[in-house]
């Protein structure tokens, strides 16, 4: 008894020194791939076996590395063993049950055993044990050791080979997360340094090479495409290409959804595919066309602002098989590339439309000038050179306000006026080499290379100037010229109507009557010129005094009833009851509503009514032409009160007059401290609209 104790004794201070020996062997280490094989020969060594496995397991049980000794030699490769091993082998159920396993006699236990393929001799029986690696309850690998003789192993062989499970678990561990650190230094690095040749150029071209450059060197590839989503979201288009038939990919196209590129493009996620040909997704027919045989693809998804531009594909490691982040390294260059693919897109928009703007700019027929916001000349036009009688060079030592007085009401206090989509126009004269040209400055607010700048639009309105002018010696002559014969005229009109008895030929009284509205209507021109000219030099009106709103709007409608008749228009008055008395000189508001029922009639169709309002607002007295004929536009309804404006309604355009009514109407009512306006849509009328004060 006491001999079995000191053989216990010596047996156990053995096993000690053996785990004391590999933990020190363990620790003078950390590269995995170094740890594994110390593990394995030392395991080997010390239960004498003969050949052995260690598979390595990462965090999620998925299978990391392996590592095959045999008569205390490394076989390479080890990935197809690697795989039937955890699926059929000893290892798979070690893998799963989480504990030891002895098989004295492979050929008599069913966790060994598997069926020999046709023509292939049994395998011999043999012995062998197999332990899990475990760290805390996590599975970090399983060992496996065989011999070459059934019954070799024996129970003590599974303890100690437990043992030694149990103590390079934790050496196996560090050496995982150290190489899984390196390999995310790698992989960062690799993504910083991609990162900068990606994005170091905005040519496209340029751009795509340096992707398929990095992706090549990151993944360790044979060849590198990258297809692009076209415009109508159909289709992918090869772009760029490496490998020697880099070339014949270019420009080739695949449907979305085809290929393992059209399923990553849809599905908008990224895959790795280990056994290319043996995937129901892979495509073949570009195999067919390139000449070139893919065996492994990894491909990830392109994307910018979340959605798939495109796929970048890496084929055939050089490793023979994908590393265990490929995917991670690939989607990372994939999204590096989607942002550099969309700047170098935006890019090229911004270069198109600058070069646009560039040739507008140069071809345009009105001068134009670029400034800062200071008012420095920047860029100048050919047409702004000519006019302003100096070279750009000169020009851009100069200022725009060198050249004419800016109307800094229009443009507002520290140019509050202005703003991206608003834009300010000014009549000026433009001072330049001695000369003076009228000139309407449109002026507006735009970005040029990330700074605020200002147009300078100048268009020549000298012919215009000259013509109002005309205008103006026309008007004022019709009114003095006419002034005195039609004052004879009126007088002798006047003696007529005394003349003719009550009896006398209605024929005679007829046309009588119209002589006399016809002489008062040329008086009404002629008085709304003078008074037009009057206001328009500052002059204040007549005689404000207390009027009835309704005497204003009958006699309105008494003057016009006979035009509206000959026209078959009906007439109506529509005034509120108890409305107060306005302060108004009454000829010239009596004015106002005539211009606007002889415009409403004209533009009216035959039984159409033509409606004068009023109604109290607040303060105010709210007058009111309301017709039912085509009515105006929206972009002429400001226009249509300026002087000698005429505004073409409907497609025939035949505007008649001299567009002074509408005019007169604005000046009067805002004599009056009143407002004017219209509110009209195409086809359904216009209502013109104005207020004064009550008294």
């Amino acid at each position: 008894m006491a001999s079995d104790a000191v053989k216990a004794g010596a047996s156990s201070r053995e096993s000690l020194e053996l785990l004391y020996h590999i933990s020190r062997e363990l620790a003078s280490a950390l590269e995995l791939r170094t740890v594994l094989e110390r593990v394995l020969k030392l395991s080997l060594e010390n239960v004498e076996g003969i050949s052995g496995s260690l598979i390595v397991l990462d965090n999620k049980g998925r299978a990391l590395d392996s590592i095959i000794v045999y008569k205390n030699k490394v076989i390479e490769e080890t990935n197809l063993q690697l795989k039937f091993t955890l699926d059929q082998g000893l290892a798979g159920w070690v893998f799963s049950q989480r504990e030891a396993a002895l098989v004295r006699d492979t050929s008599q236990d069913p966790r060994w055993q598997r069926t020999p393929r046709t023509g292939e001799k049994a395998e011999p029986p043999k012995s062998t044990v197999s332990a899990p690696l475990l760290v805390r309850d996590e599975l970090v690998g399983v060992i496996t050791l065989t011999h070459p003789e059934p019954g070799f192993f024996n129970d003590d062989t599974l303890a100690l080979v437990q043992a030694i499970a149990d103590q390079a678990a934790f050496a196996v561990l560090n050496a995982r997360l150290y190489a899984e650190s390196q390999r995310r230094t790698q992989v960062l690095g690799a993504l910083v340094e991609s990162a900068a040749s990606i994005s170091a150029s905005l040519q496209l071209d340029e751009v795509l090479k340096r992707i398929l450059k990095q992706t090549t060197k990151a993944m360790e590839v044979e060849a590198v495409s990258l297809a692009l989503v076209e415009p109508d979201g159909k289709n992918l288009a090869f772009r760029a290409a490496t490998g020697g038939s880099g070339k014949k990919v270019e420009g080739v196209k695949i449907k979305m959804g085809q290929g393992i590129a059209g399923w990553v493009a849809n599905e908008g996620k990224g895959v790795v595919v280990q056994e290319a040909q043996d995937d129901p997704r892979f495509y073949p027919e570009v195999d067919a066309a390139t000449g070139y045989e893919t065996e492994a693809v990894a491909c990830a998804p392109i994307r910018a602002d979340e959605k798939v531009i495109g796929v970048l594909e890496a084929l055939n490691p050089v490793s023979g098989a994908f590393a265990s982040d490929a995917l991670l390294v690939l989607e990372g260059i994939g999204n590096l590339a989607g942002t550099a693919i969309q700047h170098t897109q935006l890019f090229q928009q911004v270069e198109v439309a600058r070069k646009r703007y560039l040739e507008l700019f140069e071809d345009s027929v009105d001068p134009i000038l670029i400034t800062d916001c200071e008012g420095k000349i920047q860029e100048a036009n050919r047409q702004a050179e000519i006019l302003l009688g100096f070279d750009e060079e000169t020009l851009h030592q100069m200022d725009v306000h060198h050249f004419h007085q800016a109307d800094w009401k229009a443009l507002g206090k520290d140019l509050s006026n202005l703003g991206p989509d608003k834009s300010v126009s000014y009549e000026s004269v433009l001072h330049s080499d001695g000369n003076e040209t009228n000139v309407e400055m449109y002026v507006r607010q735009a970005e040029v290379d990330g700074y605020d700048v200002l147009q300078w639009i100048m268009r020549d309105i000298t012919e215009r100037k000259n013509l109002d002018n005309l205008r103006e010696d026309l008007a004022s002559m019709i009114y003095h010229d006419l002034r005195s014969p039609l004052a004879n005229v009126v007088s002798g009109l006047d003696v007529l109507e005394m003349m003719l008895a009550a009896d006398e030929d209605p024929t005679i009284r007829s046309v009588l009557d119209i002589a006399m509205r016809s002489t008062e209507r040329v008086q009404r021109l002629a008085t709304s010129l003078l008074d037009t000219s009057r206001m328009e030099a500052g002059q204040s009106i007549g005689n404000p005094e207390p009027t009835a709103a309704t005497d204003l709007v009958q006699a309105a409608l008494e003057a016009v009833l006979p035009g509206a008749e000959a026209r078959q228009v009906k007439l109506e008055g529509a005034v509120a009851k108890n409305l107060p008395k306005v302060l108004a000189d009454a000829e010239m508001i009596r004015r106002v509503m005539i211009n606007l029922l002889e415009n409403a009639i004209k533009y009216s169709q035959e039984d159409q009514t033509v409606t004068l309002g009023a109604k109290r607002h607040g303060d105010e007295v709210e007058f009111w032409v309301q017709d039912q004929g085509r009515g105006i536009p929206k972009e002429e309804q400001e226009r249509i009160f300026e002087k000698f404006a005429r505004v073409q309604i409907g497609a025939t355009g035949n505007t008649k007059g001299l567009g002074l009514g509408l005019a007169y109407c604005k000046l009067a009512v805002e004599g009056h401290g009143g407002r004017i306006w219209v509110e009209s849509e195409p086809g359904e009328g216009a209502k013109f609209i104005f207020t004064l004060q009550t008294a």
